[in-house]
């Protein structure tokens, strides 16, 4: 079943009409295109749930809800915007941010790393080439070792910082999947081994279990598209929440947050991604997709089913319609 929502500003209304890169998007337009992008992508049967985290493979596969959220907060949504999943790697956009918020992008760049492995996310080999670096933010070794580097110094208080901070840029307070969080700690060895080896390089800021117990916290958020959306408007508007109003990340802080999702942001795929979208985005194996037009919106999508590469399908495909279609690629113009 379709649903729409659309608020609209008192400014915006008047200026509806104006053409799509007039200083303002003109909101008919841009709510016809994803209500199109829906429609032509719902009963799109392809890929797969992840399936090695349980909890995962039980998410109904048909759910499909696209937001997307303007730089001025304005909101448009289709399907089912309001089923949440869990955030799993999407959350890596937003505790980056903490951690730059409290350290600087300095600090990221020499301690993590800002380049792309070549590898898989959860690649161990991939520590080993680089001399025990976890390479960027992105992959699970950089996110891992992104938690560890908080001010807190340990597991209550890490993850009490980290769920503040995905509260503030949601706008309300989110919820965990307990289901997919327990399903989680039960599979999270490879995330331990991660951790334990970045620990014998002297890559950690805190204990390996620590690190990798608020870090799977951190994935087991609950979000929906709406979220995501709004969680992305913050990027999309320079650090300020397009709705709260409240400055959540130094605006100069956001172009070294998108740059670098640019490179890993859509795992091995992220080249290709870039390629045909000019757009940075982060995708999570939950099925949640967030993409960030600087200065103009955030548009989230959750569905399940993934390419061979861990990215939702349906997702690459609506917002690549988007995209294409309102001309946002900054590159094309």
């Amino acid at each position: 079943m379709l649903r729409l929502f659309l608020i609209f500003s008192t400014l915006f209304l008047s200026l509806s009409k104006m053409p799509v890169f007039a200083g303002q998007l003109d909101g008919d337009r841009l709510c016809a295109t994803a209500q199109a992008a829906y429609l032509k992508y719902r009963n799109l049967d392809s890929g797969e749930n992840a399936n090695y985290i349980k909890a995962l493979q039980a998410v109904d596969p048909k759910t499909f809800g696209i937001s997307i959220v303007t730089a001025d907060g304005r909101i448009c949504e289709f399907g089912d915007y309001n089923a949440a999943v869990s955030i799993q790697s999407v959350s890596k956009v937003f505790t980056l941010a903490l951690l730059m918020r409290e350290k600087g992008p300095n600090f990221v760049e020499e301690t993590i790393g800002v380049q792309p492995t070549g590898m898989p996310f959860n690649s161990v080999l991939a520590i080993e080439n680089q001399q025990g670096s976890p390479s960027n933010p992105y992959v699970n070794a950089g996110a891992i070792s992104t938690v560890s580097w908080l001010t807190p110094q340990n597991e209550p208080e890490l993850w009490k910082a980290i769920k503040e901070n995905m509260d503030s840029f949601a706008g309300k307070k989110l919820a965990v999947n307990t289901d997919v969080l327990q399903s989680e700690m039960e599979d999270n060895k490879r995330n331990l081994g991660i951790a334990t080896l970045l620990d014998s390089y002297g890559k950690l800021g805190t204990t390996p279990l620590d690190a990798v117990t608020a870090y799977t916290k951190q994935c087991s958020v609950n979000v929906t598209s709406h979220d995501l959306a709004v969680m992305g408007s913050v990027l999309a508007n320079d650090g300020l929440h397009p709705i709260t109003h409240k400055q959540i990340l130094k605006s100069d802080y956001v172009p070294h947050i998108l740059s670098s999702m640019v490179m890993s942001g859509v795992y091995d795929n992220s080249g290709s991604w870039f390629y045909e979208t000019g757009v940075p985005a982060k995708s999570g194996v939950g099925g949640g997709f967030i993409a960030i037009i600087p200065g103009k919106m955030s548009i989230g999508v959750i569905s399940p089913p993934l390419d061979q590469f861990g990215n939702s399908v349906r997702a690459q495909r609506a917002v690549s319609y988007i995209i294409n279609q309102l001309n946002l690629n900054p590159y094309a113009n």
